[in-house]
């Protein structure tokens, strides 16, 4: 025991004078360096370079993927132009309107159809829309319908109180002038748009409608929508939706517009179009579409289980054997997301949803008996794995990690196709749709490789159902106060003080009185 504590106190005190300096340390700092530069030469050897080497192929796989896909579109719609094989040459399409006669004189049925305007509802969601909630509503009460054949139901979830009264007012505004108008209003927000879409159509006047078409807050559809999209799903039984092309009103208001503009164009006058045209699924857009209500309950209506409810319910249709078309030629006008912040959630929301509606549907898309092997094949793996996932992984892991990481170890071998020109023959492709956008192609490259890094991180969100997966956060719109405006003399504010005042004082006498009534 005792010579246990001798040794105990002999060690202490050896600590004691190494910490106070007393003794000197010799370390053989060239030893220790190349025994540090052995370790790191065999973890590089055998950690670090086959790592990266399987990201490297895995990476130039999924890029060749994205290529044929790409090219494929490609060919799809260079087809569709040289023939001219537009929807209405596809599928069954006559006017309804009281000129439908003359048009369609040959054909007893088509006349006949022509006298009879189906009911239809518009359903416009909105929350706190105060820039632009007289955009939509002016553009559904204008359409061109039979009064009595057409309800405009405004689904309104503002939670600002001056937001709802300017809404129920413009309404009720609309409503004196003869327009068949429901302001429709939520006790909570449950399911956010899904909800208040769902709830829409549980409405007793919901029941005499037979198609309804949706817009968001921001949209302004011609008054000829309807006739241009409604003669599709009349005369063609098995369609279910009637998608429009968006067009942008500030499209040109900075350098993030013109990026959204370039890649919208593209899905739309491309995906959208050979996704169509080749009898195929593509998404709803969520807005800017005409539904057949049928259609909806069969495929067990609006869920809100992720953030994509528009996409939810086109896969369930299509897994139904549901048809979709989409009408390029009608174009809607919207407004596109100005501040990097309202893009960046918009983004994490349609990155977010895809991946998780994959994972949730994935098994149920390849199980279905109702669909072709042919449609199976293309939205299991062309819409979602090859646009939801790989073209996100490719964007980030492969142009932002490998390809500068393989600079670093020459013993990685990147294939010049893979680096130079597969990327090049993609982009080009891609950026086809914007013309006039072209000079900007090298910055909206940089600027797509920044947003991958927040697509990524969403979808892998998505798929492991963590954090913010079910998180809506209502894409800011800021209407004409995005645009310059001239200033206005003291006479214009004070017209405009007392529109306000004239509108809004009645509507808060009236609320105020019943809050005393009760």
């Amino acid at each position: 025991m005792w010579a246990g504590a001798g040794v105990v106190g002999v060690a202490e005190e050896v600590a004691t004078r190494l910490w106070s300096g007393e003794l000197p340390v010799r370390v053989d700092g060239a030893a220790v360096a190349a025994q540090c530069a052995e370790v790191a030469a065999a973890a590089r050897a055998l950690v670090l370079v086959p790592a990266v080497r399987l990201l490297v192929a895995v990476s130039l796989a999924m890029t060749v993927m994205i290529l044929i896909e790409k090219l494929f579109v490609a060919a799809v719609c260079l087809a569709v132009r040289a023939f001219r094989l537009k929807p209405e040459r596809r599928y069954r399409w006559l006017p309804i309107g009281p000129n439908a006669a003359a048009a369609a004189a040959a054909d007893e049925e088509a006349v006949l159809g022509a006298a009879a305007f189906p009911m239809v509802l518009v359903q416009i969601p909105m929350f706190n829309e105060r820039e632009v909630y007289k955009v939509s509503i002016g553009a559904a009460c204008t359409l061109d319908w039979p009064a009595d054949r057409i309800v405009i139901q405004v689904l309104d979830d503002s939670t600002d109180l001056v937001v709802k009264d300017l809404v129920e007012v413009e309404c009720q505004r609309w409503k004196s002038k003869g327009v068949n108008i429901k302001y429709e209003v939520r006790l909570n927000r449950k399911g956010y748009k899904a909800g208040a879409l769902k709830e829409g159509l549980k409405h007793d006047y919901v029941k005499e409608c037979e198609y309804i078409a949706m817009f968001d807050a921001d949209f302004q559809p011609e008054s000829d929508f309807l006739l241009r999209t409604i003669p599709f799903l009349v005369h063609n039984p098995k369609i279910a939706l009637v998608q429009a092309r968006w067009k942008f009103v500030n499209a040109n208001e900075c350098l993030l517009t013109r990026f959204q503009e370039m890649s919208l164009d593209y899905h739309f006058k491309y995906e959208q179009e050979a996704g169509s045209s080749v009898y195929s699924f593509f998404g709803f857009n969520g807005t800017a579409g005409v539904w057949r209500i049928s259609a909806i309950d069969d495929a067990g209506g609006w869920k809100d289980r992720t953030t994509v409810e528009d996409m939810d319910l086109a896969v369930r249709a299509t897994l139904q054997g549901w048809k979709f078309v989409y009408v390029g030629d009608v174009k809607v006008k919207s407004e596109l997301p100005s501040t990097f912040k309202a893009y960046r959630f918009q983004q994490h929301r349609w990155s977010c949803g895809p991946a998780n509606l994959f994972k949730k549907m994935m098994v149920e898309i390849l199980e279905t008996k109702k669909v072709s092997l042919w449609n199976k094949i293309h939205l299991w793996y062309d819409f979602f794995f090859v646009g939801k996932i790989a073209a996100h992984t490719v964007t980030f892991i492969y142009y932002c990690f490998v390809i500068p990481l393989s600079v670093w170890l020459p013993e990685v071998q990147i294939p010049l196709w893979g680096i130079v020109y597969v990327p090049t023959v993609i982009t080009l492709l891609k950026a086809v749709g914007t013309p006039s956008s072209f000079h900007l192609v090298i910055l909206w490259v940089l600027f797509e490789n920044v947003m991958s890094l927040h697509r990524i991180n969403a979808a892998i969100t998505g798929v492991l159902e963590a954090g913010r997966v079910n998180e809506w956060v209502v894409t800011e719109k800021l209407g004409d106060a995005s645009k310059t405006k001239p200033a206005t003399n003291g006479s214009d504010t004070v017209k405009l003080i007392d529109v306000e005042i004239t509108t809004l004082v009645p509507k808060l006498v009236k609320r105020r009185a019943r809050f005393w009534d009760r």
